[in-house]
């Protein structure tokens, strides 16, 4: 199975009934939904799951906004706010039929508060809440190694069923030399949810397509990696640039090609 992010950047003028009808149409199986009414991009992101499923596509997962997720470990109202809205979507996961909830433990480039009493007091509550909706957590590895840190504590600390990662291997990339690239997967690959995958040059997040023509990632050697963790769940690209000069079907039916060779890597 195939799954391209539905919120790719690039071409924010176009509706997301159409993006969706245009992934499905690039041979895409599955999509997934931002789920953040604050981004005006956005639009009513209520309506994503049923635009999606319209258009023939299954719900891969919801990413969640993490602009505040530095707070979720503070003692504040910042903090309680985003607790609060972390629960939301546990729930309207459930109630749309979406199986994972991607997040992130850090926002941007803010360094990472203390993990706190609280914090993980609220990361129990939110454990239990989607083990008893049915739904899974995953951990994104940002790039940033001290997050990855972080985020390997909370898998460390947590050992539940319902609670693992989403690798994404441009974020991994982005710090390649600093000895945190591929850590979470290795450690955590056992708990693998979901993917996100995407090259780079290891100077940014890019988010090219795979294959990118100055892009580093080794993906035979990454695509072996990930299949010895056991993880049968679809190969999933999180693409929203290398797009300059591309129409939308273009870049849709390059991305579908690069996704068919991550597959047969898997595969092979």
């Amino acid at each position: 199975m195939l799954t391209f992010f539905g919120s790719w950047p690039g071409y924010g003028t176009t509706p997301f009934e159409t993006r969706y009808r245009l992934i499905k149409q690039a041979g895409f199986d599955a999509t997934s939904v931002w789920w953040e009414e604050e981004d005006p991009e956005q639009g009513d992101y209520l309506k994503q799951p049923e635009m999606a499923r319209a258009a023939g596509l299954w719900v891969e997962y919801m990413h969640a906004g993490y602009g505040q997720a530095c707070h979720f470990w503070e003692d504040s109202i910042a903090g309680e706010s985003m607790y609060n809205y972390y629960m939301m979507c546990l729930g309207d996961c459930a109630a749309f039929d979406i199986p994972t909830m991607v997040i992130h433990v850090g926002c941007g480039g803010d360094p990472m508060p203390p993990l706190s009493d609280i914090g993980l007091e609220r990361f129990a509550r939110m454990i239990d809440k989607a083990e008893l909706l049915g739904v899974n957590i995953a951990i994104e590895n940002q790039g940033d190694p001290a997050k990855v840190v972080f985020a390997m504590e909370i898998l460390e600390r947590f050992d539940a069923p319902c609670l693992g990662m989403c690798y994404d291997s441009g974020h991994a990339s982005q710090f390649k030399n600093l000895g945190r690239g591929t850590e979470m997967l290795e450690r955590f690959g056992h708990r693998l949810k979901t993917l996100h995958l995407h090259d780079n040059d290891g100077t940014g997040d890019k988010h090219w397509p795979p294959y990118a023509e100055t892009g580093i990632i080794d993906w035979p050697a990454l695509m072996k990696k990930i299949e010895q963790t056991g993880y049968k769940g679809p190969t999933t690209l999180e693409l929203g640039g290398g797009h300059d000069g591309l129409t939308p079907e273009e870049y849709l039916a390059l991305a579908f090609d690069r996704a068919k060779q991550l597959e047969a890597l898997r595969n092979a």
